[in-house]
């Protein structure tokens, strides 16, 4: 467990940076270009662009971090010249704003909630400005939801996770909830006792949907990806031509739940 921990440690967080790299827009179209930096905000080490500005500038920059706005300045990372002045606003991949480099080049942007979420806590109580109504109000559903014997934990997974991922959940939910109920009856017919706990956790309807979710994950980071070689992302054209479209994606993910419903109810 131990080495599996610090393995996928090590392989996501050196994926995050590389996702991240690849999609960071060095931007001159901005409020505060050619604005001083604050004075007494320290700057941060020079540091030279990457990825395709970099091959119009090869110069280095000290960093302004500004966590929050200051001087009309808006909260973000920035690279200030040698006289002081603002020149690029950094743009990260992650939780990026900025969807299009200047010469209008569209960059895929990625989101992260999770993360989104915990900054914001942590920011919250370090600068002890958590919204503190929200949090309560947070609580109070909760309360509510366990005295309707309802669980408050996917129930708050689902309200923050975008209707793109808690769709297929909620499929994978009803495919469990049949399959069960079809195995159930099968072992009630046969004589056998009920299925334990374990029995159903290890079930190889189970195995099968924790190989599609880390199938998908992989597919996921593999056409990310593709943002690090432009041409390649170009010829493969994923989305721009196909003729059906998200109607005809639901073909494929049709035929993933049948194969599931095949397999769940053995």
């Amino acid at each position: 467990m131990i080495l599996g921990s610090a393995t996928s440690a090590l392989v996501i967080g050196f994926t995050l940076l590389l996702l991240n790299n690849a999609s960071t827009v060095y931007t001159l179209k901005h409020e505060a270009a050619g604005v001083h930096a604050p004075a007494d905000v320290p700057l941060g080490p020079a540091e030279p662009l990457r990825g395709p500005e970099a091959v119009s500038d090869s110069a280095s920059y000290r960093v302004l971090q500004l966590p929050k706005p200051r001087d009309g300045i808006p909260a973000g990372k920035y690279l200030v010249d040698e006289t002081g002045k603002i020149k690029y606003l950094v743009d990260p991949g992650i939780n990026g704003r900025v969807k299009k480099r200047d010469d209008d080049t569209p960059v895929v942007k990625y989101d992260a909630p999770k993360a989104s979420l915990m900054a914001l806590i942590t920011d919250g109580i370090l600068t002890q400005q958590l919204p503190w109504v929200l949090v309560i109000l947070g609580v109070m559903i909760a309360v509510t939801l366990e005295l309707a014997s309802v669980s408050a934990l996917p129930f708050a997974v689902g309200v923050y996770l975008p209707i793109a991922a808690s769709a297929p959940i909620f499929v994978g939910g009803l495919v469990r909830h049949f399959a069960d109920r079809a195995r159930q009856r099968r072992r009630s017919q046969a004589g056998l006792a009920a299925e334990s706990e374990l029995e159903a956790e290890s079930s190889p309807g189970v195995l099968m949907s924790s190989g599609l979710i880390a199938g998908g994950a992989i597919a996921g980071i593999g056409l990310a990806l593709l943002a690090l070689a432009p041409s390649v992302q170009h010829a493969i054209n994923f989305g721009e031509t196909a003729e059906l479209g998200d109607i005809g994606s639901l073909i494929p993910f049709g035929l993933l739940i049948l194969g599931l419903v095949m397999v769940a109810r053995r």
